[in-house]
This record gives C-alpha cells, structure tokens and sequence, in this order.
C-alpha cells in the first residue's frame, strides 16, 4: 500500500462562516485506490500559498511511501531543511496529510481510528460550544452584549451542552500581549455573572482572550473572574512565552488552558515540565497530527493533566479530534461547531447527543465526505482563516470584537 496521489480542496463555509473564512481539505489516494481525507489547520500563510506548502511535502515525504510508517513520515517532515523544530506552516500541512492516513489505514482494516490507537477508552465525548448569536441577535452587537451571552447560554444548555466558552475581553490585536482596559475587565466581569446567573450549576464557564495580555495583565484579569469559577482561563497570554504561563498559573485560581496554536510535543512538554498549563487545547490539523497528539495525551496524563481538543475549523479536523478523544483516559472535553454546512460536509458521520460526542463506528475516520459541496463552495477572499487587528488597545472607548472571521451582519 502506497501513497500515490494528492488532491487539495479549500472550501469556504457559507455565512455566517463559523470555523473561520476557508477549511484546507487534503485528499490521499494509494496506488490500490483507498481514499483518505484530512484537514490541514494552517493560517499563517494564504491558503494558495499554503496549497504549494503542502504539495511539497506531499511530494518530498509521503509520495511513494506507506500510510502505516507515521513515524517515518513525522521524522522525516519534522527535520525538513536541517530544522527539527516546530514549524507551524510545515506541521500544519502534515497535520492534514497524517490525518489522511489514518483514515486510509482505518479504511484498509475495517476499523474505526480510535480502534487503531488502543481501542476506545471513552464511548461518549463531552462536547462545548461557543456561545455564537441566535437568529434574534445582531451578528455585529452580541460580542459585547452579556445579556444576550447569557441568551446563547441558555440555548445551548437547552440542547444538553454541560460547558460553554465565550471571549468578551477582546481586541484581538497586534499589539499583544497588553494590559487589559478597565472597560475590559469589567465587561469580562460582567459576562461571567450574566451567564453564571443564567445557567447556575448546569453549565461550566470557559472563559478565552486568545493570548492578549501582558503575564501581569492576565493576572489582574484572571483574579476578576475567580468568583465565578470558571473551567478554564485559555490561553491569557501570547504563545510565544511558553515560560510566564506558570506564572499565571501560580497567580490565579482557575485552570490554565492552551494549545491552539502550538505545534509538536517539543512545545506542550515546555508547558508540562514549568507547570504552565493544566488543560492542553491541541488543534490537530496543526499540532502535529493524530499520532504526535497521542503522544503529548501521554506526557499530558503523566503530569495529571487534562486534554481538550480545540476545534475552530472544519469538520474533517473535528473528526480526527474525536478519535483521539476517544482513545485517551485523560480527556477533559472536546470543542464542537454546529451549523448547517459542518454537518452536511460529512453526511452528518457524527451526532451530537444530549451534550455527548458519539465515536463513530464506521471504518476509518467514519465519514463520508461530500466532495461535491466542498467544491460547490470555493474560497475567493483575500483574507487568513483568521486575523488580528492592526489597532492597539483602546483605553477610552470600547473594544469590540467581532467574532472569528465574521460574517456582515445580516
């Protein structure tokens, strides 16, 4: 069994585009004719540039070579140019690649991936959601609005969702890491207690700020918040100072969460070994793939840490989250999207019940990619997935944020 051919299919979901502006899907195909599909969660380049990123490693390291050897193919594009060093383009576009084999391995044994990394340790994944607006709430208005936040909430407990994440301490900007406003942290403040006051004990409190601030300016936010306990503070700081995580950790009194936007088990074991983090958000359609994430799950379980895969992609990366949830005794939760266009690109492969993620059973990743609407559907932006504002931090008047890759508001 050999990888013989390569397909790239970017795709944009329609509004109000949840999951950011485009998904990079990769299709693999073997000499014998097994298909595999994976999702490469790579932003830091456009996505035409990142189309040629991923042919070059396609051809250099997987062409030719067997979907079983995993750790060949990492080694091999993990050292690309003399680096051995996390390089996030680079392990993005393998991250989908790697993806695609383990749907092709799956496939080829009849087996679910899960089945394929220990078996499965959980039957059922708990599952949480953004708070996104309601069809009555303004588009452009509600990540602001705690009152409307609070509506959100309730709506996603309602549908059985037992945590819910939201992000109101906002600019994302250039400029970071940055104190927080006042305005900011009493609008954080005010978030927390609104939906609190909403659900009560029903639902936990996951509060995300995408590594805005200064290590002191997490810290003075974060003591705002402990009131309300929250599950997890994510990512309060910059990526790039993997160190001052475990101080942040020391100073405040909620669970420190990252991991988005790291690559490799080089950079999770910085934030293990300092005591930085205690919840790992892997994305693994960047982070390194399935079986590189595997591995932090086990560094993680040594540290009495917690995983929860990070999703704010497409299905496909949603897919591969699964099956590693499915497989590890550690597992916190796993972030779901649900819209219309998520579901329908994989046939609705995998159902969402009372709050639980359902493992599928099906042989492979266990969905069925509707290719024809993930072509119907092209990308034609000249935006990143995702982008940071080129404005500080307003320190007299508000700072809005406007979603991930927002929609014009309806």
């Amino acid at each position: 069994m050999k990888l013989q051919d390569l397909d790239i299919v970017i795709t944009a979901p329609p509004a109000p585009g949840w999951g950011g502006r485009y998904w990079i899907l990769v299709k693999l195909t073997t000499a014998c004719g097994i298909t595999g599909w994976g999702e490469c969660y790579a932003s830091s380049v456009g996505p035409e540039a990142m189309r040629a990123v991923i042919a070059d490693v396609f051809q250099r390291y997987f062409e030719g070579e067997s979907p079983e050897n995993i750790e060949r193919l990492f080694r091999r594009t993990y050292s690309s140019g003399f680096t051995q060093r996390p390089d996030l383009t680079v392990m993005g576009a393998f991250s989908g690649l790697e993806i695609a084999c383990w749907d092709i391995l799956g496939k080829a044994r009849d087996r679910p991936v899960w089945a394929l990394l220990g078996g499965r340790m959980n039957d059922r994944i708990r599952a949480y959601t953004y708070l996104y607006p309601l069809p009555q709430h303004r588009v452009t208005t509600f990540w602001s609005n705690p009152d409307q936040a609070a509506e959100a909430a309730l709506d996603c407990v309602a549908r059985g969702y037992t945590a819910v994440k939201f992000d109101p301490a906002g600019p994302y900007t250039i400029h970071g890491g940055h104190q927080p406003a006042m305005t900011d942290i009493s609008q954080s403040v005010a978030f927390c207690k609104a939906i609190r006051e909403a659900v009560g004990d029903r639902a936990d409190l996951l509060f995300g700020t995408h590594g805005q601030f200064t290590t002191s300016g997490a810290i003075r936010l974060g003591q705002a918040l402990e009131p309300f306990s929250p599950l997890w503070y994510e990512e309060p700081i910059p990526p790039d100072n993997l160190l001052e995580f475990a101080e942040v950790a020391r100073q405040v009194r909620i669970p420190i969460a990252t991991g988005e936007r790291l690559t490799t088990k080089a950079e999770f074991a910085a934030l293990l070994r300092t005591g930085g983090a205690s919840i790992l958000q892997p994305a693994l359609g960047r982070a390194g793939g399935i079986w590189e994430m595997k591995k932090v799950a086990a560094m993680a379980e040594a540290f009495n840490a917690e995983m929860a895969p990070h999703l704010y992609a497409g299905p496909l990366e949603w897919a591969a989250n699964v099956h590693l949830a499915a497989s590890i005794p550690n597992l916190l939760i796993a972030e779901t999207i649900e819209t219309p266009f998520h579901n329908a690109l994989i046939r609705n492969a995998i159902r969402i019940e009372d709050g639980y993620i359902l493992p599928p059973e099906a042989p492979g990743l266990g969905i069925e990619v509707d290719e024809a609407l993930a072509r119907a559907h092209p990308y034609t932006g000249a935006g990143l997935h995702l982008e940071m504002q080129d404005a500080p931090c307003d320190y007299h008047g508000k700072n809005d944020f406007q979603g991930g890759a927002p929609a014009p508001d309806a």
